[in-house]
């Protein structure tokens, strides 16, 4: 399986509550490589851009507004197949749907503060990284214990 990179966010709501450690904690237990991390507040530009393709929709006003709130800590995640790995290991988007077991699952009741976002594949995992990431802020590093995650 190829090695690709996504985007996580932890929302406003997710850093407000603490739960930023925990949501870390999560993926480096899973044996993801973090290669960025900052905390950073989402001005309304970048917002609209990111939610782009909700932009005609009727929540999308609300979107931007949570957003843009609070602080919301980004991370870029590598690994082989991380963006479906993340995906699951977020579960559902209301998190009524989600599994036990899963971030939004464990730790969120309304599907309007769900803690955490993450890319939805290949195409968008790109565009989100560079929305979020200047080239310099991602790292390339070899983590020892690679070889007993993958291999």
């Amino acid at each position: 399986m190829a090695t690709e990179r996504t985007l996580v966010l932890v929302k406003p709501d997710g850093v407000q509550r603490g739960l930023v450690g925990e949501v870390i904690g999560r993926f480096e237990r899973r044996g993801l490589h973090l290669v960025g991390l900052k905390l950073t507040r989402v001005t309304e530009d970048l917002a609209e851009r990111h939610y782009e393709e909700h932009r005609a929709k009727p929540f999308f006003r609300g979107l931007v507004a949570f957003i843009t709130s609070s602080p919301v800590v980004a991370m870029c995640w590598e690994g082989p197949g991380v963006i479906p790995i993340v995906r699951t290991m977020l579960g559902a988007t209301n998190p009524a749907n989600a599994e036990p077991g899963s971030i939004r699952g464990d730790l969120a009741i309304a599907m309007s503060t769900n803690i955490v976002h993450a890319s939805d594949g290949p195409v968008s995992a790109e565009a989100e990284v560079a929305l979020f990431f200047e080239p310099a802020e991602l790292l390339v590093w070899t983590a020892t214990v690679g070889r007993w995650i993958t291999e």
